[in-house]
């Protein structure tokens, strides 16, 4: 992302970021800190969405000329990194382990799960992101550690997590959008119109079947919880 928003090749330097020092030293002292401008722009993101983020938008909500802010995040790809990290101290990272490897990974899908449902931008964000921060690091030892009884190796234990992020993200996202849609029974009653008319046609018989069995419990909850066992089944092997 470009200083104005937009987007662009910038990189962020993960050494930079992460090891250097939060604020500027030079000049004045400041009236306000990474940690607050990171707070704000999350704050920003959860009322009004990704999109809604800019500099502009953040140093006006400090009380800080935009160009300021720029000490602190020299463009919106390092912004998001940031807020990223930032959420991410809301996971626990201290050790929690049950012995059961399945049960400890279905906890942590859960705690992510719950943290993007209460930043919905966070998906999305995550598409995108590359370098950890401290927060994330953090959670990302605790999960590797659950792994450990699997037997994988460190590859497979990086890749494993990865997996499990991932489908946790795209399930998060997929909820969000199908919230979206009951809140407007008229497109949902359409949706299920059209289903019906497709598995009547003739031309879809395993649509068709799929559509006459047996209903399972459709909250968020257990389509989550059966998603995320079928995932969890597979990670043993290799």
């Amino acid at each position: 992302m470009t200083r104005d928003g937009g987007t662009g090749a910038t990189g962020v330097d993960p050494q930079q970021l992460w090891l250097g020092p939060a604020q500027s030293r030079r000049g004045r002292r400041p009236a306000f800190s990474r940690e607050a401008i990171t707070a704000t722009a999350v704050v920003l993101a959860d009322s009004e969405g990704l999109e809604a983020v800019t500099m502009r938008r953040v140093a006006e909500r400090v009380g800080a000329g935009v160009m300021s802010l720029y000490s602190y995040a020299p463009d919106k790809e390092t912004l998001l990194e940031l807020m990223v990290d930032h959420v991410s101290g809301e996971l626990p990272t201290t050790p929690a382990h049950t012995g059961d490897w399945r049960a400890d990974l279905r906890a942590i899908a859960q705690v992510q799960r719950d943290l993007m449902l209460r930043h919905p931008w966070l998906p999305a964000a995550l598409s995108t992101r590359r370098v950890p921060g401290p927060n994330t690091l953090a959670f990302l030892e605790r999960a590797l550690a659950a792994l450990r009884p699997t037997g994988l190796d460190g590859t497979a234990r990086l890749e494993a997590f990865a997996q499990l992020t991932a489908f946790v993200a795209g399930h998060v996202a997929h909820e969000i959008t199908q919230a979206s849609v009951a809140r407007s029974p008229d497109r949902s009653a359409a949706e299920a119109r059209y289903l019906a008319a497709v598995a009547a046609d003739g031309h879809h018989p395993e649509l068709a079947e799929v559509l006459s069995a047996p209903g399972r419990p459709l909250t968020p909850d257990a389509t989550f919880s059966r998603f995320l066992n079928r995932l969890i089944d597979g990670l043993g092997t290799d």
